[in-house]
């Protein structure tokens, strides 16, 4: 009877982690697809499609809730340990930084709204270059946090530094335009604002990649030889 009630307990463990798994790869995916649209909407200048995507963000703050719940809950009920702490406790501040990539898509659609109100000061050109490496770093952070892979992860983290290197070519851009016209200064911010948001979300999946490393090898990476704050 014991040994069958073990059993049971271990397979409905069992389930809950890979429950714990799905559901973080769901919400690194919406939240892959919010910086995807946000991006579409201040590109074609489409203030609905920017609506669409801040309301969507209640999707992202639910996954995030229930994220926690999950990870509580398996720490309380089954007391893991050794792999499977680390793992639990890993994907509970991982829910954290997704919640706040989240909020930096939606930071993009407000300010693509605001932009649509007047004319186009510029192409975008650097900023969906800007986009799409921040989106490749959230997937490939959360693929490495999955696989428990330290050279995945480590490739992330050295990625941030040419998402920087793009955000300060844009300002350095931005300025020249502030400087020729003061009549562009309330436009050239508001993208100045984007920049910065998509950079904010390179940093957070730079943190899930450092939460690998640290997950894998028990060696602590974060703040070490970086000369900006998360």
């Amino acid at each position: 009877m014991e040994s069958s009630q073990l059993q049971h307990t271990n397979r409905q463990y069992e389930e809950e982690l890979r429950g714990l798994r799905a559901a973080l790869l769901k919400m690194g995916g919406l939240v892959e697809r919010q910086i995807a649209e946000a991006i579409e909407a201040l590109v074609a200048r489409d203030s609905e499609h920017a609506r669409q995507v801040i309301g969507r963000d209640v999707e992202v703050n639910r996954m995030d809730i229930e994220g926690d719940e999950c990870c509580i809950r398996l720490l309380a009920r089954y007391q893991p340990a050794a792999s499977d702490l680390r793992f639990i406790t890993t994907g509970l501040k991982i829910t954290t930084d997704l919640e706040r990539i989240g909020d930096n898509a939606v930071n993009i659609c407000e300010r693509a709204i605001e932009l649509n109100e007047e004319p186009q000061l510029k192409p975008y050109i650097d900023i969906p270059r800007m986009a799409q490496l921040a989106r490749s770093m959230v997937r490939d952070s959360l693929d490495a946090f999955m696989r428990y892979d330290t050279d995945l992860a480590e490739q992330v983290i050295a990625r941030d530094d040419e998402v920087d290197q793009l955000n300060r070519l844009i300002y350095g851009e931005l300025l020249t335009y502030m400087a020729q016209n003061p009549s562009t200064v309330p436009r050239a911010t508001k993208i100045l604002f984007v920049s910065k948001y998509l950079e904010r979300i390179a940093d957070h999946a730079t943190n899930i990649a450092e939460m690998v490393v640290f997950l894998v090898k028990g060696r602590t990476i974060k703040h070490l030889d970086r000369g900006h704050g998360r």
